[in-house]
């Protein structure tokens, strides 16, 4: 099939494809007489492999990693899962800073009267690097007339 059909296929861009190609994740394609890229169903599975890979949100480098695993049968299943572990304290890792921005952003939007006044500390905050969430910790008024343009 051509790199459109494995694009619909497989639920890719076939730019993403191209890429995946380039970077050696997905081996090279062979190549029809006038000089487009044929996939087999193997190539599918290897797509689909790396579009589930990604959507978990593996890194291409993982995903590599991952790939070479999934196609060495003598792997140790310890190699995966030490692999998938990683990842998922990178994920928990990422889930506590978003818990954390969404916090304050919630925190400087609860204040902020969203009314016809010009004074918003959203903006406040964000032209202060941070003098909205360091004020409200202190709850001293000298430190949110410093913070105040």
């Amino acid at each position: 099939m051509n790199i459109g059909q494995a694009a619909r296929q497989s639920g890719l861009s076939a730019k993403m494809i191209r890429y995946y190609e380039a970077i050696g994740l997905l081996p090279a394609a062979g190549r029809s007489e006038s000089g487009y890229r044929q996939y087999a169903a193997d190539d599918l599975h290897v797509l689909a492999f790396i579009k589930r890979a990604r959507d978990l949100g593996f890194a291409l480098e993982e995903v590599g990693k991952l790939l070479a695993l999934w196609q060495d049968r003598q792997r140790a299943s310890a190699d995966v899962k030490a692999l998938a572990g990683a990842h998922i304290d990178t994920l928990n890792r990422k889930i506590a800073e978003l818990s954390g921005l969404r916090d304050t952003l919630s925190e400087l939007v609860s204040h902020c009267q969203g009314d016809a006044r010009p004074d918003c500390p959203i903006l406040r905050d964000l032209a202060g690097g941070g003098c909205e969430a360091k004020t409200r910790k202190s709850e001293s008024l000298t430190n949110d007339m410093k913070c105040q343009m």
